[in-house]
């Protein structure tokens, strides 16, 4: 099965990562697609939040790291793959990606999506909440890889 975890990763968080970790555990192939929408301004470039998540996920050998902009589903389907991936931290989360995965069943039903819970103790982690606590010169080395760290902390300067 080839799996796609698309997401903003701006930056990646354990979260994310552990999300990565366990989905490439499942699939054959699990592509990691970093979404380059035009309507936010995220604080890495596209290209930086890829560079970043091959360097942190180095060791395991079945994923491909690639940028798209566009429908997800259509992404999913140029790729070859069967589903998509999606990491859900809390409740809240849940309604959003419900309503993302019926509107995908219905752009293409073969393509189905499965839904994976974070680890507990990165339940409460966003790439928001990261970016805030560096901003105000908090701790984020819990949260994300120290590779992440070290650019976050450039960025942010």
């Amino acid at each position: 099965m080839i799996a796609v975890y698309p997401g903003s990763f701006d930056p990646a968080t354990y979260g994310h990562i552990d999300i990565i970790e366990r989905s490439a555990k499942i699939a054959d192939k699990l592509i990691v697609a970093v979404l380059n929408n035009s309507a936010k301004q995220p604080l890495f470039s596209a290209q930086e939040r890829l560079d970043m998540l091959k360097e942190t996920c180095k060791g395991i050998d079945n994923i491909e790291f690639a940028a798209f902009s566009g429908l997800l589903i259509d992404f999913a389907k140029n790729n070859g793959a069967s589903a998509v991936i999606r990491g859900l931290r809390a409740v809240s989360d849940f309604e959003y990606e419900f309503q993302m995965a019926l509107t995908n069943k219905i752009l293409d039903e073969k393509i189905e999506t499965l839904f994976i819970s974070t680890s507990a103790q990165y339940a409460y982690l966003s790439s928001s909440i990261v970016k805030e606590v560096a901003r105000f010169g908090g701790s984020v080395s819990s949260m994300i890889p120290d590779a992440i760290e070290k650019r976050l902390l450039q960025k942010i300067r």
